[in-house]
């Protein structure tokens, strides 16, 4: 993509790009860039945003501030709050609701496994004709449901202690929008 090509595809993202601040940019007469620009980049380009500003894999370092040197990855991780940490930290900190929202996407993601493979086990059960398949399929698919319910719930306690700690926890896909249903919230009235 020329440079030309990224300034049209950023202004039709909605931010106004010249060619010569890319230009700029590129041979560092422009250090720095505000976050619209670097969404619309980033957009434009079809990558993630932090890989524009750290980019993992094809540079050893970066400096992330003036005079400062430091390992990609490092710099990456610094900027996520996906340091190592040696205890948890503090609920209310901004690193714990951080980790709280990271908990929340690993219980989306396993509650959503376990539904596919909960499905995927029932199929085979409903179908096949031979009585003594049929039962052992079944008894197979009802502890696959069993662990999809379970991961289900788990999920839901989780929403319920993110709203507890005055977190808004994110909407949840299609497959789980149900998965609040019956959470008395402050918000619904109760």
């Amino acid at each position: 993509m020329s440079a030309q090509q990224l300034a049209d595809a950023c202004t039709a993202l909605g931010v106004e790009m010249q060619r010569g601040v890319l230009a700029n940019l590129e041979i560092g007469r422009r250090e720095s860039l505000d976050v619209t620009e670097l969404v619309a980049l980033a957009q434009a380009l079809g990558v993630p945003a932090i890989s524009l500003l750290f980019p993992v894999g094809e540079v050893a370092t970066v400096s992330p501030t003036p005079g400062v040197v430091v390992d990609t990855w490092d710099a990456l991780a610094a900027f996520t709050g996906e340091t190592a940490l040696s205890e948890l930290p503090p609920s209310d900190s901004p690193r714990g609701r951080l980790e709280a929202f990271r908990q929340h996407a690993v219980a989306v993601e396993a509650a959503l496994a376990s539904g596919r493979l909960a499905q995927d086990r029932r199929r085979p059960a409903t179908v096949n004709l031979d009585p003594v398949e049929h039962e052992r399929l079944g008894r197979v698919a009802a502890q696959y449901e069993r662990l999809a319910f379970e991961d289900v719930l788990a999920l839901r306690d989780l929403r319920v202690r993110m709203r507890d700690r005055g977190l808004q926890p994110p909407v949840p896909p299609a497959g789980l929008a149900h998965v609040d249903d019956g959470v008395v919230t402050e918000a619904s009235g109760a």
